[in-house]
């Protein structure tokens, strides 16, 4: 049965069903909530939970927890994330599987308190030091937040990666019904130390970095031949599509609906893996497309380099690809329609 829940805390509650036994973290608006609510859930199911003296010890000690076979995770905003960068580098290094939750506020350095998308280059594309990736994953309501829960942990846990839930600060204060997931039997994952197994050794000097190179891609190749995952409407006839994800996707196809309604054909992308990039969706588009539009809440447009990439390479066309960066919030549909509009009387030009 449903019932009224704020997104912060219904995240965290998933969390907890989902098996997670640890969480260490440092509080930042606007993901605070994720953190007190696991302060006293997490005893309640025999987990522990520290606040740690900074973001940098936070997630240092997740990579102790998941090195010992526990399902670990940590979550923050903006700078927080960034002082985590260290340690989900070391993760991927020693192919420990986590989850990161990042509730995306805009701004540059400490930033601001609205609720944003501009954190989308350094999640998709790395974000610390080195040659790793994390799956993304990018829900659109509070209830896909929920259900994407248990799926980051056996993905992570699949294919040994860190695992970011990219939401939207205006996801975790909202409320909506949400229907909680059954809970799963915690598990100690078998790599996990106990005092006789080790599963990898930390070294610089004593390790083959070309085999381990050819065996990290394989393992990325797999996740993205397998793992992508998008929603898609009116793309076989569309002439033009839109590309969002997250609330500002959910607002977008609303307002493609509207537009079709009024006789425009258009269709939406909707990444839900914003990595692996669902490339496979654009086998899905109208090959006589006449553009590709993002809609993205920050500033200088970041999804658009990918959707213009993956239109030259899937689509195989030198279509104009048009950014629409709303910087923060969720962008209103009739703006979206407006802006449709101006694109259409050549009000705006394409970024590529």
């Amino acid at each position: 049965m449903a019932e009224m829940m704020k997104g912060n805390v219904a995240i965290a509650e998933a969390a907890v069903r989902a098996g997670v036994r640890f969480y260490a973290g440092y509080p930042i608006t606007p993901s605070s909530e994720i953190m007190e609510y696991l302060s006293w859930r997490l005893s309640e199911v025999g987990g522990s939970f520290v606040q740690a003296e900074s973001e940098l010890a936070g997630i240092n000690m997740v990579f102790g927890a998941s090195s010992c076979g526990v399902r670990a995770m940590t979550a923050s905003s903006g700078p927080g994330i960034s002082l985590k960068q260290e340690g989900i580098s070391a993760l991927s290094d020693e192919e420990l599987p986590a989850l990161v939750i990042n509730m995306v506020r805009y701004g540059n350095g400490l930033g601001t308190l609205f609720s944003s998308q501009c954190d989308y280059h350094r999640e998709t594309h790395g974000g610390g030091h080195g040659d790793y990736r994390c799956i993304v994953l990018s829900p659109s309501s509070i209830q896909e937040a929920v259900d994407l829960i248990p799926t980051a942990y056996e993905l992570g846990e699949k294919y040994r990666v860190v695992v970011v839930l990219m939401s939207e600060g205006a996801l975790g204060q909202m409320m909506e019904p949400v229907e909680l997931p059954e809970f799963l039997e915690p598990k100690k994952n078998y790599w996990g130390f106990d005092g006789k197994y080790s599963y990898k050794k930390i070294g610089i000097f004593d390790r083959d970095s070309m085999k381990e190179a050819v065996e990290l891609n394989k393992k990325y190749a797999e996740i993205k031949e397998k793992e992508q995952r998008w929603e898609s409407e009116g793309l076989e006839d569309a002439d033009y599509v839109f590309v969002a994800y997250g609330l500002p996707g959910r607002s977008t196809l609303g307002a493609v609906r509207s537009l079709r309604d009024q006789g425009y054909k258009v269709g939406l992308i909707r990444p839900i893996t914003t990595w692996p990039f669902p490339e496979n969706a654009f086998r899905e588009v109208n090959p006589k497309v006449k553009a590709m539009i993002t809609v993205e809440a920050n500033a200088t447009g970041q999804l658009v380099d990918d959707v213009a990439l993956y239109t030259k390479k899937i689509l195989k066309s030198d279509i104009p690809v048009y950014a629409l960066p709303f910087v923060y919030g969720v962008p209103p549909m009739k703006e979206i329609q407006n802006k449709f509009r101006q694109i259409l009387a050549d009000e705006i030009k394409e970024v590529y």
